[in-house]
C-alpha cells in the first residue's frame, strides 16, 4: 500500500524518537560497563565516554576476591528462586477464584485485595510484627512477607477473566476438578502472563535490598545486593585511609570497583531476559481488556 507524504514523515520521526530513546536506555549500560574496565584516572577526569580507556580487571578482581562474594550470590539465587515460587504459587492461587464470577464475595474480595495497595501499617509497626512472627535473621523473613503482589494478582486475574468459559465448561465435561482445570487448560494458556507476572517478581527478589539490610544480621545469609553495599562502603573507607596516607591507586579506584559491583548485580538478569523477552513482550498487554 502506498504511503502519503505525512506517513512517510510520521514513520521517519517515530524512529527517530524510538532511536533516541533506545540510546538513551542502552547508554547508561556501556557506560558502567567501560568505566569498570578503565584505569581509574580516566573514570576520575571523565575522559571515558562510550568506550573504555586503559583496560584492566582489577575491579573485578577486586569484588569477586572479596570473602562471602559467592556466598552471597548463592543467597541471592536462593532468595529469588524459591521466592518467586512462592509468589507465583500464591498470585495463581488466588488470581484462579477471583476470576471466576461463581465465586461468593467475589467483588468484596477484590476491593478488599485493591484496599492493601492504598493503605499500609507503616515501616514500624511491620517490623514488630515481623519480629513477634520470629521471621527475624531468617530465611522465611525474606520469602513469606513480600510473597505476594496486589497488582501482579489483579494482573493474573486480569488474565484468567480472558480465557473462554467455554473451555472450562467442556472440562468439566469431561469431569475434570478446578485444579485439574487450573492446571491442565489455564496455566499452559497463560505462559505469558506467567513469564511476565514472574519476571516482575524475579527482578523484585534478585534487587531486594532495604528489608534484607534491616532483618538479616547473620552473614551467611545476606544477598548480593547487601553484601555489594557493604564492599562499597569500605571500598570508601579504604581508598579515604590510602588518601590520608598518601598512597596512591593508579587502576583501581573507588568508582571503578563501584561500576564493577553494577555489572556483577545485574549480569544474571541481563543475561536471563533475552530468553523470556518473547513471552514477556506478549505479556505486556495483560490488564488492557476490561472486566
Amino acid at each position: 500500500m502506498t504511503q502519503s507524504v505525512g506517513e512517510k514523515w510520521f514513520a521517519v520521526c517515530n524512529y527517530f524518537i524510538l532511536a533516541v530513546l533506545a540510546a538513551a536506555c542502552i547508554y547508561p549500560f556501556l557506560y558502567v560497563l567501560s568505566a569498570s574496565i578503565s584505569s581509574a584516572d580516566a573514570v576520575k577526569t571523565g575522559k571515558v565516554l562510550l568506550f573504555p580507556l586503559g583496560v584492566n580487571f582489577e575491579s573485578y578482581e577486586r569484588v569477586l576476591s572479596e570473602r562471602g562474594i559467592w556466598i552471597g550470590y548463592a543467597n541471592t539465587i536462593y532468595y529469588t528462586f524459591f521466592g518467586t515460587l512462592v509468589s507465583m504459587a500464591l498470585s495463581i492461587a488466588g488470581a484462579y477464584p477471583l476470576s471466576k464470577k461463581r465465586l461468593r464475595g467475589r467483588r468484596f474480595l477484590g476491593l478488599f485485595i485493591v484496599f492493601t495497595m492504598m493503605f499500609n501499617a507503616g515501616m514500624i509497626p511491620f517490623y514488630l510484627n515481623l519480629r513477634e512472627m520470629g521471621l527475624l535473621n531468617s530465611r522465611m523473613g525474606i520469602i513469606l512477607p513480600f510473597a505476594i503482589s496486589t497488582f501482579l494478582v489483579i494482573i493474573m486475574r486480569t488474565f484468567f477473566q480472558s480465557i473462554p468459559e467455554e473451555l472450562e465448561e467442556a472440562s468439566k465435561m469431561d469431569g475434570g476438578s478446578d485444579w485439574q482445570i487450573l492446571w491442565n487448560v489455564y496455566l499452559p494458556l497463560s505462559k505469558p502472563a506467567l513469564a511476565t507476572v514472574g519476571l516482575f517478581y524475579a527482578i523484585s527478589r534478585w534487587n531486594g535490598y532495604f528489608w534484607s539490610m534491616i532483618l538479616l544480621t547473620d552473614e551467611s545469609k545476606i544477598p548480593l545486593q547487601v553484601l555489594l553495599n557493604k564492599l562499597i562502603v569500605e571500598m570508601k573507607i579504604s581508598e579515604e585511609m590510602l588518601q590520608t596516607t598518601g598512597v596512591q591507586t593508579v587502576s583501581v579506584s573507588q568508582e571503578t570497583v563501584i561500576y564493577a559491583t553494577i555489572v556483577v548485580a545485574i549480569l544474571p538478569m541481563v543475561v536471563l531476559y533475552p530468553f523470556i523477552q518473547k513471552y514477556f513482550a506478549q505479556g505486556m498487554m495483560i490488564g488492557s481488556l476490561k472486566e
